[in-house]
C-alpha cells in the first residue's frame, strides 16, 4: 500500500491515493499508451506529479520528468527526443509552452495548487486549467480504476543537465525480480527507507535524487511532505511541527540554514530527526561540521549519479573520522579511481572516479546509444568527477573534471576555493572558474553573490582568501552579482559564467 503525500493543506494516502493512481493508469491506457511508452511530467513539486509517476509504473510506462526551468525550445527538445505520447503539466507552465508542445503529444493539465501559487507569486488566473483542456482531476473522475496486473515499474527517464550540449535521457531497463529486491536493499542501506518515516522533500522532483527519494518514500509506505521550494526557517518549523524523521537536502540549503540568526535556529526542536541525506554537490567541511554539531549525527551523505545510482554512502560518524570524505562503496558496489589511460590509481592519487552499483538495472542514453562509450570503462561509469581513495577505501572528491583549471601547468580545483569563500562574512553564494590568461594559459575568476545589506570589494575578498589558500589559487578577477545561475538541486551552471570570458579568446574549453 502506498504511503501518504502532504503538500500545503492537502493530504492523501493509502486507498485514496491508490485509487487515483489506478484511475490515472486507466486514463493513460485510454489515451493509447502501452508498456514502454513515455509520459512527460512538467510540474513543480505537487501530489499529482507522484500520482502520474506511480500510474506510469502500473503500466510499465516511463515517466519523463522535465525541468520546468527549461526554455520553450529546450522543453520541446525533450518532448521530441523522448518520444513522449502524453504530457502532464501544471496550468501556469502550459501558458508559456502551448505553441511548443508537439501536435502528437496529448496534454492533461493540472491546476497549479495554492501552495505553489503562493511560493512562486503566480496569478490566480494563470493557475486555472484553461477551457477545452483535459483537467487532471476531472479526467480522473471519468476513469475506472485499472484492474490489470501491474508491470515492472521502470525508473523515471531523467534527462541529465546538458551543461555541454543537449541533455541526454537516461533510460533504464525495467528491473528483473532479483534486481528489484537487491536495489531496494541498497536504497534502504543508503536512505533508510521504512514505512514509519516522515520525510521532507524540498528539492525539485524533476531531478534524479529528489525524484527517487520521494517515490521510494511513498512506495514503501512512508509519509512525505512536499515543499514547493526551500525556505530555511519554514523547514525547521515543519520538522518540529510534524516530528519529521527523514529528509533530503543539498549543501546550499545547509548554508542558508546556518545563516539564520542564532535565536531562530535555537527555537526549533529537531530531536525527531533520524537521517537527513545530502548529495548533488560538494559540501564544504566547515559547513558539514557545523550541521553535525547542530543537528547531531543524523547527517548522511551519498555519492553517485543518474546513471550509477547512489553507490557511495557516509554516516556522520564516518565523516568525523575521515573529514571531507563522501563515503565508501556500499555493499554490491564498486568504486575505482582511474588515470587518463584507464589504469587504476593507488590510494591518495587523484584521477577520474568510476563506479557502479551492480544490482541497478542497466541503462542506455535514449536515442544516443554510443554516448555511453564516453563515460564507461570496463563496465564502470563516471559522473565526470575527479578525486581519490584513501587506504581505507573512503572516497574524496576534488572537483568536476571539466571544471578543473590548469594554470601554469598546475592543476587547480575551484571547489577548494569555493569552500573557503563561502565562509567569508557577507558572501551568500559563490562560483570559481577558469578564464583565459596569456601568461598562464588559464587563471581564476570568482563570481560572488553578496548577502542582503553586505558590501565587499575585490581587494577585501583577495585579502580574506590570502592566508587560507596558496597564492597561485587566488582569483585574478572578482565580480559581484545579484544572483548566480544555480539550480534548486544545488548545481551551478558555471558555463554561463565562463562563456563571456572565452567567447573572443579564440580557444575552446
Amino acid at each position: 500500500m502506498l504511503g501518504t503525500v502532504i503538500s500545503g493543506d492537502r493530504r492523501i494516502g493509502g486507498a485514496a491515493l491508490e485509487e487515483r493512481v489506478k484511475k490515472a493508469a486507466s486514463g493513460f491506457l485510454a489515451l493509447g499508451l502501452r508498456e514502454g511508452d513515455r509520459v512527460a511530467i512538467l510540474m513543480r513539486n505537487d501530489i499529482a506529479f507522484l500520482e502520474a509517476t506511480f500510474a506510469c509504473g502500473e503500466l510499465g510506462l516511463y515517466p519523463v520528468p522535465v525541468n520546468w526551468h527549461f526554455s520553450a525550445d529546450e522543453t520541446a527538445y525533450v518532448l521530441n527526443d523522448s518520444g513522449a505520447k502524453a504530457l502532464v503539466i501544471h496550468a501556469d507552465l502550459l501558458l508559456d509552452l502551448k505553441n511548443s508542445v508537439p501536435d502528437n503529444v496529448q496534454c492533461v493539465v493540472v491546476a497549479t495548487p495554492p501552495e505553489v501559487q503562493e511560493a512562486y507569486r503566480l496569478s490566480v488566473d494563470a493557475c486555472q486549467v484553461p477551457e477545452g483542456e483535459r483537467n487532471w482531476d476531472g479526467w480522473l473522475e471519468e476513469q475506472t480504476p485499472y484492474a490489470g496486473d501491474a508491470k515492472a515499474a521502470p525508473a523515471s527517464m531523467i534527462y541529465t543537465s546538458g551543461t555541454t550540449g543537449h541533455p541526454k535521457g537516461v533510460r533504464r531497463l525495467p528491473p528483473k525480480e532479483d534486481q528489484t529486491a537487491a536495489t531496494l536493499e541498497a536504497r534502504k542501506y543508503v536512505f533508510d527507507f521504512q514505512p514509519s518515516m516522515r520525510a521532507v522533500m524540498t528539492g525539485p522532483l524533476y531531478h534524479s535524487a529528489p525524484n527517487l527519494y520521494s517515490t521510494f518514500s511513498v512506495r514503501i509506505g512512508g509519509t512525505l511532505f512536499l515543499q514547493p521550494r526551500f525556505d530555511a526557517e519554514e523547514t525547521l518549523a515543519l520538522i518540529e511541527r510534524e516530528k519529521l524523521t527523514h529528509g533530503h537536502l543539498v549543501p546550499t540549503m545547509f548554508v542558508r540554514l546556518l545563516r539564520l540568526p542564532e535565536d531562530v535556529r535555537a527555537k526549533y526542536d529537531l530531536s525527531s530527526l533520524v537521517r537527513v541525506m545530502h548529495g548533488a554537490a560538494p559540501c564544504a567541511e566547515a559547513v558539514k561540521r557545523q550541521m553535525i554539531d547542530w543537528w547531531g549525527p543524523v547527517i548522511h551523505e551519498y555519492y553517485g549519479g543518474t546513471e550509477t545510482g547512489a553507490a557511495v554512502h557516509c554516516s556522520s560518524e564516518e565523516w568525523l573520522a575521515h573529514p571531507g570524505t563522501v563515503g565508501k562503496a556500499i555493499p554490491g558496489a564498486t568504486v575505482k579511481v582511474l588515470d587518463d589511460e584507464g589504469g587504476e590509481l593507488p590510494a591518495g592519487e587523484v584521477g577520474e572516479i568510476f563506479l557502479r552499483l551492480w544490482s541497478f538495472p542497466d541503462f542506455t542514453y535514449h536515442n544516443k546509444d554510443d554516448a555511453r562509450d564516453e563515460c564507461e570503462r570496463e563496465g564502470l561509469i563516471t559522473c565526470g568527477d575527479v578525486g581519490c581513495l584513501d587506504e581505507d577505501g573512503f572516497l574524496y572528491l576534488r572537483d568536476r573534471k571539466r571544471d578543473m583549471v590548469i594554470s601554469g601547468g598546475v592543476n587547480i580545483y575551484p571547489v577548494e576555493i569555493e569552500h573557503e569563500l563561502i565562509q567569508m562574512p557577507g558572501v551568500q553564494d559563490c562560483a570559481v572558474f577558469g578564464i583565459p590568461s596569456e601568461e598562464f594559459g588559464e587563471s581564476l575568476a570568482a563570481a560572488i553573490q553578496l548577502m542582503e545589506g553586505s558590501t565587499l570589494s575585490a581587494e577585501e575578498v583577495t585579502s580574506w582568501l590570502a592566508p587560507r589558500i596558496a597564492k597561485y589559487k587566488l582569483p585574478h578577477v572578482v565580480t559581484f552579482h545579484d544572483a548566480l545561475p544555480r539550480e534548486e538541486t544545488g548545481k551551478i551552471f558555471k558555463r554561463k559564467l565562463r562563456d563571456p570570458y572565452w567567447k573572443d579568446s579564440g580557444r575552446a574549453i
